[in-house]
């Protein structure tokens, strides 16, 4: 499995990052998960990506597996904003009391001194910038983490984030946001402004099934869209029909076949995968195949033209 640098930094990424952090809270059979994160090193990801969120459980999983691994081997992203604990901590947000205290939580959970990267998991509109940068700036200042990353930042906040990050010493190296065949919200204004800043930018995408209304069998067989005036609503079937039609010649699921294009992308230095059992992570490997196999990616893309 390929690594990508981030832009002039130290650290990079595999193509393929393994996330946790919605799926692992979900499941009843614990055992299950850990030989998850177990097929996902054994795979060749040495990217993790978590959260704090759901009182500290996905967290918790990947500190009972990757104890077992060499720390400098693998890359650790972790994120804040909604508190780990909210019996005991019911805040959330940005603010400088929430960051330093969310940070210490998690690098116990996580059974780590430091995170590579610490994501700030929303922009909190209720907090001053400086005062989040600030607090961000004093965590790497001690150790805690190498890196600040975002999540689902605007090109605006990005910009802002960045020169402030500057200022302070500190390095705002990736943006986690939504990005996929079927979401493209980030192409016209976000991803210039990665590529401007040399951010990188980490792909995700909610599994098909998550989206019912609109890549479900029921939606895709409507005789029309009885009235609804849903501002992209034709763009997204298009796609999803592209994307049907890319998966049949190619022998692979459709969100293989969008995951692919994602991280053939030369904006996406990484796309996440949320594998709730070993079988899932293997079929996701599939992805790495399809997106350096330039015929299987032409397709794809003329797929997607032709809608």
């Amino acid at each position: 499995m390929l690594k990508t640098y981030i832009g002039d930094t130290s650290l990079a990424v595999s193509e393929l990052i393994y996330g946790n952090w919605l799926t692992h809270p979900r499941l009843p059979d614990e055992a299950v998960a850990m030989e998850t994160i177990c097929a996902a090193l054994d795979a060749g990801i040495t990217t993790f990506d978590t959260c704090d969120n759901a009182d500290g459980t996905a967290e918790d999983l990947m500190r009972r597996v990757l104890k077992h691994e060499r720390r400098d081997s693998l890359e650790i992203f972790t994120r804040v904003y909604w508190p780990g604990d909210r019996l005991r901590r019911p805040d959330r947000g940005l603010s400088g009391a929430q960051i330093q205290a969310s940070i210490d939580e998690s690098l116990i959970r996580l059974g780590t001194d430091y995170v590579d990267v610490y994501q700030a998991h929303r922009f909190d509109v209720d907090t001053p910038l400086e005062e989040t940068m600030r607090a961000f700036a004093e965590v790497v200042r001690v150790g805690k983490a190498r890196f600040i990353g975002v999540s689902e930042w605007n090109a605006e906040q990005l910009r802002a984030g960045y020169a402030m990050a500057e200022d302070l010493g500190i390095r705002l190296v990736s943006n986690l946001a939504l990005y996929s065949p079927l979401w493209r919200a980030i192409e016209p204004e976000v991803l210039p402004a990665t590529r401007e800043l040399g951010i990188a930018q980490i792909a995700w995408a909610p599994p098909f099934e998550d989206a019912p209304d609109v890549t479900g069998e029921e939606f895709d067989n409507e005789p029309s869209d009885q009235g609804r005036d849903i501002p992209g609503l034709a763009e997204l079937r298009a796609s999803l029909r592209a994307l049907r039609r890319a998966s049949g010649a190619l022998g692979v699921g459709p969100e293989q076949v969008a995951q692919a294009w994602t991280l053939h992308h030369e904006d996406v230095a990484g796309v996440v995968i949320g594998a709730v059992q070993p079988e899932q992570l293997h079929a996701n490997l599939e992805i790495i195949r399809l997106a350096h196999d330039s015929t299987a990616i032409n397709l794809i893309t003329a797929e997607l033209a032709r809608g």
